[in-house]
């Protein structure tokens, strides 16, 4: 592949050519018609395949540090809403930093639909262009490993293409950054929420049976939603909390949120917490960077993947069931399965390159899993792994079991 996707190599590139640039660590210039924010964001870029579910996406804090391209041709169809956010604390704006997309954003048409993509992505300060080749930089990404990059949005297409290349070279990236930090919430709160009904919009658990402590990482909306579906009064609780205060709040099981940066980062300060509270002996669940994190505290080590999951549509095998499921993905760092010490197994594994999707620890109440089950976006195949902890929960209390499916 030359220099420039749809444009021109940074020594050649003419100022009038865009109202937005993606200009790669290597010089790589990307031009497109600008949309979202205006000024500049530097982040690794990486793609994702999901065909739906952009708002999602854009709002998982999972995405922090990071430049979404959507593989998907059409993207903003639908509008945005004030329901399809994912962040707990959406005035912070946790999530993307940038988006690509292919084709230019239409006007929306759906019923649910309260804005244009273009002004909602204005309003969460996320930086983004269209009109790209998106297949030749999904390629780029595949070949080369997701890059460093500055995406820049002007009006005038005034852009300083060797001060964005400069930015992206100097980037450190996401290898140990710690930006669980950066997104978890400044105090304990308590979620009550339920999941969306056709309808009804969302609903709200009023006679909880069971009380489970989240810890945020850069929780996820539709998390803890389906689990105060289940019957579950939600404490969610920042990411540096000690286990000695989780435990003080007398929880029947304890959530590992999913979250943004280099597990091992982020274990600095997390994986003793998780030490402690696995003498505990507690029901414990872990989703992307929990299930990392939850790994780390087990003894195992975690790598830095090439170019990431990222989208709806992966399959993962559980051997538990024997049963393959589509799952949501969203991950730069995986647990390498190889480091797993004794008495802990491999639960799940991805069937497009066999890297580690969930552990169990022996003779624990304790899983994890490196995909969303949450399934915002993506397929509900997952579900059952949230009957699967509150079960945990019911046999530790003698009570009856919920069917998984």
């Amino acid at each position: 592949m030359d220099k420039a996707i749809n444009g021109q190599s940074a020594e050649a590139w003419s100022e009038e050519a865009a109202t937005a640039v993606l200009v790669l660590a290597d010089g790589t210039v990307i031009e497109g018609v600008g949309l979202g924010a205006t000024g500049e964001a530097v982040a690794e870029v990486c793609f994702n395949t999901a065909l739906t579910g952009y708002q999602e996406i854009l709002t998982d804090p999972s995405y922090v540090g990071q430049i979404v391209t959507f593989t998907f041709p059409h993207i903003g169809n639908v509008g945005a809403n004030n329901e399809d956010i994912e962040d707990l604390t959406p005035a912070a704006r946790h999530g993307a930093v940038g988006a690509i997309f292919k084709a230019d954003v239409t006007n929306p048409s759906n019923y649910r639909s309260v804005a244009h993509l273009d002004e909602w992505l204005k309003r969460r300060g996320i930086v983004a262009l269209s009109g790209i080749d998106t297949r030749a930089l999904t390629a780029l990404i595949r070949d080369k490993g997701a890059p460093h990059a500055a995406i820049a949005h002007d009006p005038h297409g005034q852009f300083d293409i060797p001060a964005l290349q400069a930015k992206a070279k100097a980037w450190s990236g996401l290898v140990g950054l710690d930006l669980a930090k950066e997104v978890t919430s400044g105090q304990s709160s308590v979620w009550n929420e339920t999941p969306w009904a056709w309808g009804e919009s969302f609903g709200e658990q009023a006679e909880p049976t069971m009380h489970v402590v989240a810890i945020d990482y850069g929780v996820k909306r539709n998390i803890l939603r389906l689990l105060s579906g289940l019957g579950a009064k939600v404490t969610v609780v920042p990411a540096q909390t000690k286990a000695e205060d989780i435990l003080a709040m007398k929880p029947d099981g304890i959530f590992l949120s999913n979250g943004p940066g280099d597990p091992e980062a982020t274990g600095q300060y997390a994986v003793p917490v998780i030490r402690d509270l696995l003498q505990a002996d507690l029901p414990m669940f872990g989703i992307c960077l929990g299930h990392q994190i939850l790994a780390l505290a087990a003894g195992a080590k975690t790598t830095k993947m090439h170019q990431g999951h990222h989208g709806a549509n992966h399959p993962v095998k559980d051997h538990t069931t024997g049963k393959v499921e589509i799952v949501s993905m969203n991950h730069g760092f995986s647990v390498d399965s190889s480091s797993l010490p004794d008495g802990v197994s491999e639960t799940h594994v991805s069937l497009f390159d066999g890297s580690n999707c969930g552990i169990a620890l022996a003779g624990k109440p304790v899983f994890s899993v490196q995909h969303h089950p949450e399934a915002s976006p993506g397929p509900q195949d997952s579900h059952y792994l949230f009957r699967r902890f509150v079960n945990l929960i019911h046999e530790r209390r003698g009570e009856p079991q919920l069917a998984e499916r």
